[in-house]
């Protein structure tokens, strides 16, 4: 299992959630993001070593944007945003940038 990071904005929106059920599926997510890392699609463009992990609960679609990075001591996984998918990828760039 990799190690892992949070960005500012994916940790004050993980810490704001307030329904337990939608909690635990972020933190499953995550969970199969650290075991496989590989997992997420890989976006294109601006948006190059990035990774788009899908989540769906009660009809609602929310995001989870990370990408895996090399350190010392082998792999890292950094998330860098999580939300729902409106005008998702647009808050990642402006974020990136």
């Amino acid at each position: 299992m990799l190690p892992i990071i949070f960005l500012p904005p994916a940790e004050t929106y993980l810490k704001k959630l307030k329904d337990k059920n939608l909690k635990r599926k972020f933190q499953d997510a995550i969970f199969r993001i650290r075991m496989e890392p590989e997992i997420g699609e890989s976006k294109k463009g601006d948006l190059s070593g990035i990774l788009g992990y899908d989540i769906f609960y009660q009809r609602t679609n929310y995001k989870i944007a990370y990408r895996v990075e090399e350190y010392e001591k082998g792999e890292l996984v950094i998330i860098i945003m999580a939300g729902t998918r409106e005008n998702f990828w647009e808050t990642v760039k402006k974020y990136m940038k």
